[in-house]
């Protein structure tokens, strides 16, 4: 009965690790789904930018101060996507961080009840042991016991049959 208890509670000691890595998964997947995105979204404005910069909208096919900012507007939302980009990378790390540092602490945590449970299954055997030595050790006193009032009943029969037979001499 103890067995199946601590197998019961083992398996929900891991089905809760479990449940929670695949929550802090999903969580992690969602983040790079999100960087996956704004790189997309980097990338079309880094298109945005090359094409603008080979507008020429000007006499004689040269630049305007209008088609210089439009680039240089791009190209700071671009340095912003990055900024950004920088920012979601250092959230992914961190979830990535903190999911190994879980890991390794359920992990030594279950190494931790295994060993309690070992150590206490080493100490019910011993206990075992030393509870059949004792019943051993208290059967052959009672055994001793028994065989000593069997031949003190002999020997008082003995004596009585004795003097029974004595008397009547």
């Amino acid at each position: 009965m103890k067995k199946l208890t601590i197998l019961f509670l083992l398996c929900l000691f891991c089905g809760c690790a479990f449940a929670q890595i695949k929550s802090d998964s999903l969580a992690y997947q969602l983040q790079r789904k999100k960087i996956n995105a704004m790189l997309l979204q980097r990338t079309q404005k880094f298109g945005q930018y090359s094409q603008s910069l080979s507008m020429h909208t000007g006499i004689f096919g040269l630049q305007t101060k209008k088609d210089i900012r439009r680039s240089n507007d791009i190209l700071i939302d671009i340095v912003k996507t990055d900024d950004d980009i920088y920012k979601e990378l250092k959230i992914l790390l961190e979830y990535r961080a903190f999911q190994q540092t879980q890991v390794q602490t359920s992990s030594r945590q279950a190494e931790d009840s295994n060993i309690g449970f070992m150590t206490t299954i080493n100490k019910l055997r011993n206990q075992i042991d030393q509870l059949k030595a004792e019943a051993e050790k208290t059967q052959q006193e009672h055994e001793k016991l028994k065989h000593i009032g069997i031949i003190a009943l002999v020997i008082m029969g003995a004596i009585t049959l004795y003097l029974a037979t004595r008397r009547i001499k």
